[in-house]
């Protein structure tokens, strides 16, 4: 069994990222052996279509289950049809990640946790400003505008609004160190 978890960097010890198309790096790994591959997503800058390229992309590599804190409609659509079974919600290390895989503590979603383009932050655009691209929006992400996704039950819901609390904690961990790391260079 081949399983890929969206991750901030290439190795266990490396945080989930909540992100599921435009992640920075997916972890394969074996829960058998814990036999590890690491794959840079070619589509952290995408356009578009992150999702559905990303998704393709895992399904072709055989994995049978991805690990993410986030997935979108198109995403979700394409991992499902390709037979591979999406689990969201899913944050800290990698290696917990596998741990409470293992231990049958993550369950199945069965449906998107965000809306679409949920993964497009500031700078994920086609603008033409003068900003040297210094900021930080390729790591950031912004809520969905609009309205949720509808669940189908209350527990749906529940799922959804978790992953979305979440994904929003890990936003603002990541600015607080951002924002440490700079008052540290004055």
């Amino acid at each position: 069994m081949r399983i890929a978890i969206s991750a901030t960097g290439p190795s266990l010890d490396a945080e989930v990222d909540p992100r599921f198309g435009r992640c920075q790096y997916f972890v394969i790994v074996d829960p058998d052996t814990m036999e590890v591959e690491t794959l840079e997503n070619p589509n952290v800058m995408a356009g578009g279509g992150a999702g559905i390229s990303t998704a393709q992309m895992v399904a072709n590599m055989g994995v049978q289950v991805v690990l993410t804190g986030n997935c979108g409609p198109n995403a979700h659509q394409t991992l499902s049809a390709a037979g591979v079974q999406v689990i969201t919600g899913v944050s800290g290390t990698v290696r917990d990640a596998i741990e409470s895989y293992k231990a049958g503590k993550l369950q199945a979603t069965a449906q998107p946790t965000v809306g679409p383009h949920a993964g497009m932050g500031p700078g994920m655009g086609m603008g033409r400003g003068m900003g040297r691209g210094m900021g930080m929006g390729r790591g950031m992400m912004m809520p969905p505008s609009g309205p949720y996704p509808q669940a189908q039950s209350p527990e749906q819901e529940m799922e959804m609004l978790k992953g979305e609390t979440e994904m929003l904690r890990q936003q603002l961990e990541a600015l607080q160190r951002r924002i440490e790391e700079l008052e540290g260079k004055k």
